[in-house]
């Protein structure tokens, strides 16, 4: 089954370079620039954040179900909105924090690396099969479903996608 996974649309510039994950705010439809997809589909996903439900709707797809599995890591909040300069400057910050993935992650999240795999493989284990699909959601929620299907990571800019093939 061919997956499409598509970035959401850019949020206002005050938002780029911010660890924005569950919260919800709208793209910037003045930085919003139109894209083609390679293919239609049968179904269409999207995380439930407007950012992603916006960025479908001003591409022209009004049928596509949202699912809450597909937002962002959730931060905690301290740093949620706030840029990495802004968390270097903070009192608790210790740049042994970024020796691992894991670490950091640990540091910045609100929702444990097992938790946040465990939603998006829920949400892959669920996908129809033989369809072809087009999921609408986040950086790191994109990257997480690539690397449960073991395929090569790719940090995708707003309005950027690849496509994946689920066996």
């Amino acid at each position: 089954m061919p997956l499409t996974l598509l970035r959401h649309a850019p949020p206002p510039l005050a938002y780029h370079g911010r660890y924005i994950g569950h919260t919800d705010i709208p793209i910037d439809s003045e930085l919003f620039a139109p894209i083609t997809l390679p293919l239609t589909y049968d179904v269409i996903y999207s995380s439930d954040l407007r950012r992603c439900t916006q960025t479908l709707e001003q591409l022209g797809y009004q049928d596509f179900q949202t699912d809450e599995r597909l937002r962002e890591v959730r931060f905690k909040a301290p740093f949620e909105g706030k840029s990495f300069d802004e968390i270097e400057r903070m009192e608790e910050y210790d740049s042994s924090f970024l020796e691992s993935q894991e670490r950091w992650h640990s540091f910045v999240c609100d929702e444990s690396v097992k938790e946040f795999r465990g939603r998006i493989a829920s949400f892959l284990d669920d996908l129809p099969p033989e369809q072809n699909i087009l999921v609408c959601a986040h950086g790191g929620t994109i990257a997480e479903i690539l690397s449960l299907l073991n395929a090569p990571i790719k940090k995708l800019n707003y309005l950027e996608y690849t496509i994946v093939t689920i066996k």
